[in-house]
């Protein structure tokens, strides 16, 4: 009986769906176990076996742990907002939803294909307003709550408004707006609602106002710093510039130091919290205020180095900060307005990333030192941020390499001051940046302290004359929330004399509107502006046509919609409790699940969606919505399978032609290709003599003799040959043979259909190199294509079996055929040619010893998540068994089910053909048992003066004289003596035999 994957993966399949096998309880006895995947975004190109990774392995968690008895969560779902669809609809005029569906139902299909064993009855889509609902209330619930540093935690913004009404802000300690006016309880109440509102805004979590944010003309949309990719957005690679503009932020801030202190809390690789670490970037230090001449305006920075305070030589301000435009002179205007227009087209990112461009330009205006008066200049400086710290730093070149750079660049411009050395060590080379080995010297009262003592020293002082304190600082800044995009969650907020109102829970969901277009207006309001029905009647409590806005009680609703990341920040709650229609999980629910044991997905994520996440859980947990302080108890990063693509060689000819005459001057240079086999491309980069080259360069010079060059010659122009990738369907994968004319009947190739191709030994060889799979290198390999010639099964395997899952590994189809015969010779053990072959008889102590072998690793390598390993030991356990001629059902019962997590489609028809009903899925893991692994024997090498000459089995129990009788008496030792008679017979019981003399 021969095994017919597609037939058995087929029928499995569709008994799951039928069954909903895998379906988890929201009320059980059994323990709980949630693993999750973080969910993927559905792309038109679908899937490729690298995608799969992360799934397999998770799904093999999830089997392994209903085995063990666990109820078990492994849902999936679709993070399907995102620019990649609103993209594909500017290009083609389709509504992204559409395409959205068309692309989720082919990831479904592949997904399907592979035997997961998702909940499916649990899918969540972001795009759907039954989920995007949720969504908009989360954002109520931030926007209606204030961070209470007290308390350290988010309260209703209505214990604030009480505290208003009693007190005033006076003692209110929160994390809000800077510059906040103080008022007392009297004043508050006198003030109109609409300065009211105005005030809370100041305090709110979610809130309005005027940031500098990522723009990126050609997409008509703000980027976060995370979809920007040196300098250029990662979507379509256009440039992006820094521009100010009105948006909705989040107080991400408020959650620093909570953010640092959760990571000792949870097992997530240290790679990933050590991102996060310095995403966040705690420093501890003092806020310094200098005064600017003849201004009435304060610069306040954040220095790290308060102790070196007296070496400070100018100032440098960001580009964007507000005081620039105060304090520039007349003088100055010119050249620091062009340098802010210069310094907007460049991103954050690469202004940080830029350490050895120097650049800047005095402003014209003085500050005040705050101990000596003295006054200091102050410039502007793209390498400050003017969202990091106050956007303002004092720079003390004596001490840091950055400012000693700028220094001595600008020295003698604009009377930049010589470098003030205030340590006892020698800066004429570079800065002393150490924060010990010194003295603090030209320092006034500061002078003989080292770094700590001169530290709080200089606190004390500035405390003293109200120019400083001290302060902890965060690199981590408030999240912009808005996008001017149309493929997104709609915010639910409209607008009363230009303040925000949000829209009641029980109106919920605000449903994105029909457009005809999705770029934005011509008077560049984002693409919801094209919305003709977008205004909100709040009689009537719908959604309306704007031409209503006149009413007094229909007004304009938000324009921009919420970032893609918005969804995917709480979508683990929602797989708790998905078909809840009132709440976005029920209290129950969420109690009983809590949190994501096992969470599997990229570290491209780390200070993206992995950061946001763990700051929405902890919002919904102060707040009394979520059950636990983290969302994710334990990390994986799955590495990437990279593709192996294949190269063929465009050489063009290229002669230097040494004539003037007409006739030459009119002549193309390019005039023939050729494509060059691998070995032949080879030759050529190495400038090997080979004679096909020669050949070819022979045959280009005559061309040009032939129509009147009188001379002509060859010219190694570089490059000579150009590698451009080609669709691996053009070749052979196992022989990397070009199948020259499907290449040439390939519309991507239609350019060479005339060219030369030059072979080795008759065929023409591709080169091949291990990338990164992609659409764009043709290198993509479909997992379609695998289940249908081998299996889904082998794909499991196959993938666990290309090493650590943390690690990148090259995709080599060639390899796959030896799982796949993995898999028939497993079959082979419980059916020969006439049907099932099993017998009921007591195995063999080998027999056990292989399968207890088995079940102790494949244990362990799952618990460990190294399950690469446990597809070799299945391999072995086979073939072992293969040898023993095992038939046994006390053996091959256990072996189906600890196959079963791996491959789970044979493993249930082996199942069934032993005559089991119902699933594998749910029966007890074999447990591990020491006892058949107790050796019994000893296979000794037996030694003559060292070198071995045979080896016998003896039972370990025997001392070391019952040994040597037994072994002086066996024939072999005989035939070595010939009648002599050993000098020394060594025994080690357990361990050696050697006779010497």
């Amino acid at each position: 009986m021969k095994y017919f994957h597609n037939e058995i993966e087929a029928k499995w399949q569709q008994y799951w769906a039928e069954n909903q096998t895998f379906a988890a309880k929201n009320n059980s006895d059994k323990p709980k176990y949630y693993v999750l995947d973080m969910f993927p975004y559905p792309s038109g190109a679908g899937l490729h076996v690298g995608h799969p990774l992360g799934y397999i392995a998770s799904d093999i968690v999830a089997r392994y742990k209903r085995h063990q008895g666990f109820n078990v969560l492994h849902p999936q779902g679709y993070d399907s907002f995102g620019l990649p669809a609103e993209q594909y609809a500017i290009q083609t005029g389709q509504h992204p939803e559409k395409t959205t569906r068309e692309n989720i139902a082919r990831y479904r299909e592949q997904l399907d294909k592979i035997g997961f064993s998702f909940d499916w009855s649990r899918e969540v889509r972001t795009s759907n307003p039954d989920y995007y609902k949720h969504t908009q209330w989360i954002f109520i619930q931030l926007f209606e709550s204030w961070y209470n540093k007290t308390t350290d935690k988010a309260e209703s913004i209505c214990t604030l408004i009480q505290e208003f009404e009693k007190n005033g802000n006076a003692n209110v300690n929160a994390v809000c707006d800077d510059n906040i006016v103080s008022f007392s309880a009297a004043e508050w109440n006198s003030f109109s609602s609409k300065q009211q509102q105005k005030i809370l805004l100041q305090y709110r979590l979610t809130y309005l106002a005027e940031t500098e944010v990522n723009w990126c003309p050609a997409l008509g949309t703000v980027l976060a710093n995370d979809e920007i990719v040196n300098g250029v957005s990662e979507r379509g690679g256009h440039p992006v510039i820094r521009k100010k503009m009105t948006q909705w932020s989040m107080r991400i801030s408020a959650y620093a130091e909570r953010l640092l202190q959760g990571l000792e809390t949870i097992d997530w690789s240290e790679s990933i919290k050590e991102s996060q670490r310095n995403w966040i970037g705690k420093s501890v230090g003092a806020a310094v205020t200098f005064n600017v001449k003849n201004h009435d305006a304060v610069i306040e920075v954040f220095t790290t180095r308060p102790d070196t305070i007296f070496g400070v030589t100018f100032m440098t301000l960001a580009p964007e900060h507000e005081l620039v435009a105060t304090i520039t002179t007349p003088e100055q205007k010119a050249a620091v307005d062009a340098y802010i227009e210069a310094t907007a087209k460049r991103s954050e990112r690469e202004r940080m990333a830029d350490v050895k461009t120097i650049s800047g330009v005095f402003t014209g205006a003085y500050a005040e030192h705050p101990f000596t008066k003295e006054p200091i200049p102050v410039w502007i400086g793209d390498y400050v941020l003017a969202g990091y710290g106050t956007g303002a730093v004092m720079a003390v070149p004596c001490g840091d390499e950055r400012d000693y750079a700028f220094a001595n660049f600008f020295k003698g411009v604009h009377g930049m001051p010589e470098i003030k050395n205030i340590f006892n060590q020698d800066i004429s080379e570079a800065a002393y940046g150490e924060k010990g080995g010194f003295e603090l010297v030209n320092s006034d009262f500061l002078n003989g302290l080292d770094y700590k003592t001169g530290t709080k020293k200089v606190i004390e002082e500035l405390e003293k004359i109200g120019a400083g304190k001290a302060k902890v600082n965060y690199r981590l800044r408030d999240a912009v929330f808005s996008r001017q995009r149309y493929w997104g969650e709609p915010f639910p907020v409209y607008y009363v004399n230009g303040l925000p109102q949000m829209i009641d829970k029980k109106h919920l969901p605000i449903v994105l509107p029909e457009v005809e277009k999705y770029l934005p207006t011509e008077d560049g309001q984002p693409p919801l502006g094209n919305a003709t029905v977008w205004a909100w009647d709040t009689e009537k409590n719908e959604v309306v046509s704007n031409d209503l806005i006149d009413n007094v009680k229909v007004f304009p609703l938000e324009l921009n919609t919420m970032p893609g990341w918005a969804g995917s920040s709480w979508y683990w709650m929602r797989y708790m409790d998905s078909q809840n229609e009132s709440d976005f999980a029920s209290e129950d629910a969420l109690k009983y699940w809590e949190s994501v044991d096992l969470y599997i997905g990229g570290s491209e994520h780390a200070t993206g969606h992995l950061l946001y996440s763990r700051f929405w859980n902890k919002f919904l947990k102060d707040r009394g919505f979520a059950p636990t302080e983290e969302p994710f108890k334990k990390l994986i990063n799955q590495g990437m399978i990279l593709g192996m693509s294949a190269f063929v060689y465009i050489m063009y000819q290229h002669v230097q032609i040494v004539d003037t005459s007409e006739l030459v001057k009119s002549l193309k240079v390019k005039k023939k290709t050729y494509l060059l086999s691998k070995k032949i491309y080879g030759d050529l980069i190495n400038k090997i003599n080979n004679s096909e080259i020669e050949r070819i360069k022979e045959e280009i010079l005559n061309e040009y003799i032939k129509i009147g060059v009188k001379s002509a010659v060859w010219f190694d122009a570089e490059p000579l040959a150009l590698p451009i990738h080609v669709d691996l369907s053009c070749i052979n994968d196992i022989t990397n043979e070009l199948d020259i004319e499907k290449f040439k009947a390939h519309p991507l190739y239609s350019d060479y259909k005339d060219a030369e191709f030059i072979l080795e030994d008759g065929k023409y060889i591709v080169g091949r190199e291990v990338e990164k799979m992609s659409k764009s290198k043709y290198n993509v390999v479909n997992p379609d294509d695998i289940c249908n010639e081998y299996g889904a099964d082998t794909l499991r395997l196959y993938e666990m079996f290309l090493g650590p899952l943390e690690q990148a590994k090259p995709w080599n189809t060639a390899g796959i055929t030896g799982v796949y015969g993995f898999l028939k010779k497993l079959w082979r053990l419980y059916f020969d040619d006439n049907g099932l072959n099993i017998t009921n008889d007591e195995p063999t102590a080998e027999m056990y010893k292989s399968l207890h072998k088995t079940i102790k690793k494949v244990t362990e390598d799952i618990e460990n998540f190294s399950f690469n390993t446990s597809v070799s030991q299945f391999m072995i356990c086979v073939n072992e068994l293969a040898q023993q001629k095992c038939h046994h059902r006390a053996i091959l019962e256990p072996l189906a089910i600890l196959v079963s997590p791996y491959a789970p489609h044979i493993a249930e028809e082996l199942w069934s053909a032993l005559g089991h009903e119902g699933s594998i899925a749910t029966v007890a893991f074999p447990k591990f048992e020491e006892k058949y692994l107790v050796e019994s024997e000893k296979e000794y090498p037996v030694s003559f003066n060292g070198k071995m000459r045979f080896t016998i089995k003896l039972p370990l129990d025997l001392t070391a004289a019952q040994i040597e009788e037994i072994v002086m008496a066996d024939e072999r030792t005989q035939n070595q003596l010939q009648g002599r008679t050993p000098n020394k017979v060594i025994i080690v019981p357990g361990k050696i035999i050697n006779l010497v003399g």
